[in-house]
């Protein structure tokens, strides 16, 4: 098992940056990736970003040039670097690990709001 701890969503202005993070803890050895999702009001929960255990990172084309995701190992906690926000922005952000064992197992953090208006 695996718990995820986010933080550091909130309001924001247009133009403004956020830096959220989430910190995972239990059965870590076994995360394979780790990344952030978010969903908008009526909307379905889609990628953000993703960074893999071996480094491998990508993005949503939305947010290509924005948005910049990193970990420190040491710390087992994922950021999101969040900069240029725009409206379209806004919703919910999701932290996402997925594990290896037995097999393949997603994790969910229990979200943080983002709200990006003038």
């Amino acid at each position: 098992q695996v718990q995820l701890v986010e933080s550091g969503g909130g309001l924001v202005q247009p133009g403004g940056s956020l830096r959220p993070s989430c910190a995972a803890s239990g059965s870590i050895f076994s995360i394979i990736s780790m990344g952030w999702y978010r969903q908008a009001p009526g909307k379905e929960r889609d990628l953000v970003a993703r960074i893999t255990s071996a480094g491998n990172i990508n993005y949503a084309d939305s947010v290509k040039g924005r948005f910049t995701i990193s970990r420190d190992t040491a710390k087992n906690t994922v950021y999101l670097q969040m900069n240029s926000l725009k409206p379209e922005d806004t919703a919910v952000y999701y932290c996402h690990t997925q594990t290896l064992t037995t097999g393949l197992i997603s994790y969910w953090g229990q979200g943080t709001h983002v709200t990006v208006s003038s």
